[in-house]
């Protein structure tokens, strides 16, 4: 029988046994993570979430409608993506966290406590792993819920919207056929209740002779530059509107104060017209930047609540592996 040296002896006096010294020279050399175990349950775990998101799409897209009066409100269509984003979060994590304790290698020796903490680590960095690569396979989801945010707090913040909203219409109205069109065609458009001159009603079949006067050759894109100027500088000028007047009074007949009157009214159409379009816009980019806001928010609960699941599940996992 081989004789024990001094350390062996000192060892048994102090209440430690042979096992147990070699226990502990094996623990102290092994790892305290089980790379392995995190691994599978962070791929269980994404490969869950990412089919549990799938599905939420899919029941998503199948309740909404464009037909009025048809499938779900917008209001329950974002309280039901909420909830469903928390109940993948709950399952994937659990799954994931489950795994990761339960495939963990078992330590020797350990006191209960640091089981129990590595255990919650591993459940943790389990839930880290899934989220990382799920968020590498929905890169173009959660970009553009930020990039979405950030751009609509801009254009709300910066006027941003505002001017592209007001460029846009301008760019509209520039053409023949955009609304200043329309707007300087009512300005030159009769008056039915307007007498008709002798020299207009002469030679028709119904009336011999008459046809429409035609807008007075260059004048209809004069009136369009005028005003878009107008609009740029915030004001029409008094002899601008003196002027179109005349050529408004000359084409329709009307006395030089109605024309100029009609002028200023039409102007305050086009003005009005923008307006909205500003207002619009700035409607717009404030929906999106709530909406991103909301969306953003509830992701971060969402994951908050996988990270605590996560954990936890990985401690019952390892508490039934060392069963």
């Amino acid at each position: 029988m081989t004789p024990l040296n001094m350390s062996d002896a000192e060892d048994f006096e102090c209440g430690r046994t042979v096992s147990g010294v070699y226990s502990e020279s094996i623990q102290t050399h092994a790892s305290a993570v089980s790379w392995g175990a995190i691994v599978a349950g962070a791929a269980g775990g994404a490969a869950l979430s990412l089919i549990l998101l799938m599905l939420g799409t899919g029941l998503g897209l199948s309740s909404v409608s464009p037909w009025a009066y048809s499938g779900i409100s917008a209001t329950t269509f974002g309280v039901s993506t909420i909830l469903w984003l928390t109940f993948t979060q709950l399952v994937a994590s659990g799954m994931g966290g489950y795994l990761a304790g339960r495939l963990r290698t078992k330590w020797v020796a350990v006191h209960t406590d640091e089981v129990y903490f590595r255990d919650t680590a591993h459940g943790f960095l389990a839930w880290a792993i899934a989220a990382l690569a799920t968020a590498a396979l929905l890169t173009s989801v959660i970009g553009s819920i930020v990039s979405g945010g950030i751009q609509a707090g801009a254009s709300a913040a910066g006027g941003v919207a505002t001017a592209t909203a007001v460029g846009s219409e301008m760019a509209k109205f520039n053409s023949d056929s955009g609304s200043m069109g329309y707007f300087v065609d009512s300005l030159f458009r009769k008056d039915i209740n307007t007498a008709i001159s002798a020299a207009d009603i002469a030679g028709s079949d119904v009336m011999p002779g008459w046809h429409p006067k035609p807008i007075p050759g260059g004048f209809a894109p004069e009136v369009t530059r005028i005003f878009m100027n107008s609009i740029h500088t915030s004001s029409l000028p008094e002899e601008d509107i003196r002027y179109v007047g005349q050529v408004v009074a000359q084409r329709t007949g009307l006395t030089q104060q109605d024309a100029e009157k009609r002028v200023t009214d039409t102007y305050a159409r086009v003005l009005a017209k923008l307006h909205d379009a500003e207002t619009a816009a700035k409607e717009s980019a404030d929906k999106g930047r709530k909406a991103s806001a909301y969306a953003a928010l509830w992701l971060f609960i969402s994951l908050l609540i996988g990270a605590f699941v996560a954990s936890f599940a990985a401690t019952i996992g390892g508490r039934q592996r060392d069963m």
